[in-house]
């Protein structure tokens, strides 16, 4: 792995190799980790459940799906203005400090707005207010968390860890959502709201409990001029962090906007009501878990991987835009969940691992700025398209764009790597497959 940020790096290789210990739950056998992963799965819980409450909530205040990605919006909008603040941050201080204040935050942030709907007082605004505090301190969170893991499990077991997170993530959204429609139906949103904040001294809790002799040793940065452009130069002058960054941001601003979608085709296209958007949810969630444990058990990266998975997963989401029954539709968010993690994964894993350690923190906080701080551009775009016309046009604006993005850093990658398709109709041989020019040129 290279250092430096010249312009003059190799091309984009085709795969991150890593080491071959493992097994799909191995990063669990480091203590640290385990006490990290116990945490987040209590406070990803609650974050399910109250993001599921919160777009339903959002949605009979006001009886709009733009309303949703206002708020949805406003909750990413920190990461696109100072995102990239946030990662120079995590680059200088010690990462465990700064989780344990940012957790806490986020925790206060819940039980803020518990208090609010418990009470009955609860209007549009303080949701809106709330989801912008949450996505400033989930500017700081966001590098702080997944550059610590390399500093948990070390460089060998990185994306067993990462794919992990992901099924720790994915675990959580089947519960959530089934346990939020519950609440919602029975005793009100805000013990849904409640239960989010207190699940936060899970983590606080792990946090705690770590033994600090055991982590890696982290590459702190001392404060100077210059970081913040220090590692956009780094980014782009490495094809192998920059086109992978590019799609996620598409696919991000644009395809991802699913509390939007699920809500609208809850409501407006098959008319059920927060148990229809709980299931929807729910199915999503198993997919995405499926694409996490899968992740896990790979050994590799690859960016060709990356740009195949980004393509279905468009292609998949303009099918499900189509579907003329609600049974047909939640079929398809079966794999539209598992192809739109892989796309996520391959994408996070491949950008890690071609990052130096003093450049991580800037590096993911790009990467989270791109891949979330684009939804407060995408999602009121996209929110309206399904207001004006329909929820079917809405997102199936969303996959195209994401499938055309895909083909596209595809293409760029094979011009950087200097890659050509390769088409054989000889029995027994691959029909087609990317191989190097020299090749090309050799066999012909």
């Amino acid at each position: 792995m290279s250092s430096g940020s010249g312009a003059d790096s190799a091309p984009a290789p085709t795969s991150t190799h890593e080491s071959k210990t493992g097994g799909t739950f191995s990063s669990l056998k480091i203590r640290n980790y385990r006490l990290f992963a116990t945490g987040a799965v209590i406070s990803n819980t609650g974050t399910w459940m109250s993001r599921i409450t919160q777009d339903w909530l959002v949605l009979s205040l006001t009886g709009s799906a733009a309303a949703v990605g206002i708020t949805t919006a406003l909750q990413f909008l920190p990461m696109l203005l100072f995102g990239l603040y946030g990662g120079v941050i995590a680059d200088r201080l010690p990462k465990r400090r700064l989780l344990l204040i940012s957790q806490a935050a986020l925790g206060l942030c819940g039980v803020a707005l518990a208090v609010l709907t418990l009470s009955g007082v609860v209007e549009v605004w303080h949701v809106y207010l709330i989801a912008f505090l949450l996505g400033m301190v989930t500017v700081v969170d966001n590098p702080a968390r997944q550059s610590f893991v390399s500093e948990m499990v070390g460089p060998a077991q990185l994306r067993n860890a990462v794919s992990l997170n992901s099924a720790n993530f994915q675990s959580a959204r089947l519960i959530g959502p089934a346990v939020a429609g519950v609440l919602i139906t029975t005793v009100g949103s805000g013990w849904a709201f409640m239960f989010n904040g207190l699940s936060f001294i899970a983590p606080l809790v792990g946090l705690m409990m770590m033994r600090t002799s055991e982590l890696h040793a982290a590459v702190t940065v001392k404060r100077a001029k210059g970081q913040l452009r220090d590692g956009l130069r780094y980014v782009s002058g490495r094809p192998e962090l920059i086109w992978p960054i590019v799609l996620v941001g598409f696919v991000g601003t644009f395809g991802f906007n699913f509390p939007i979608f699920l809500t609208a085709f809850a409501d407006e296209i098959f008319h059920g009501g927060a148990g229809m958007y709980s299931f929807f949810n729910i199915l999503m969630a198993a997919g995405s878990l499926a694409g996490a444990l899968l992740a896990a058990r790979r050994r590799s990266s690859r960016l060709r991987m990356l740009v195949a998975a980004g393509t279905l997963f468009g292609l998949l989401e303009v099918a499900a835009s189509l579907s003329p029954s609600v049974w047909l539709f939640s079929l398809l968010l079966l794999p539209i969940g598992m192809i739109g993690l892989t796309t996520n994964i391959s994408a996070n894993t491949s950008v890690q691992m071609a990052a130096d350690p003093e450049m991580r923190g800037r590096v993911m906080s790009l990467y989270m700025m791109v891949f979330a701080g684009g939804t407060p551009v995408g999602a009121p775009i996209v929110g309206w398209i399904s207001d004006t016309y329909g929820a079917r046009i809405g997102m199936a604006a969303g996959g195209a764009i994401s499938m055309v993005a895909a083909v596209g850093v595809g293409f760029m990658l094979t011009r950087v790597g200097g890659l050509r398709l390769k088409v054989d109709l000889r029995p027994g041989r691959p029909h087609v497959r990317i191989v190097p020019r020299e090749q090309l040129a050799t066999a012909a």
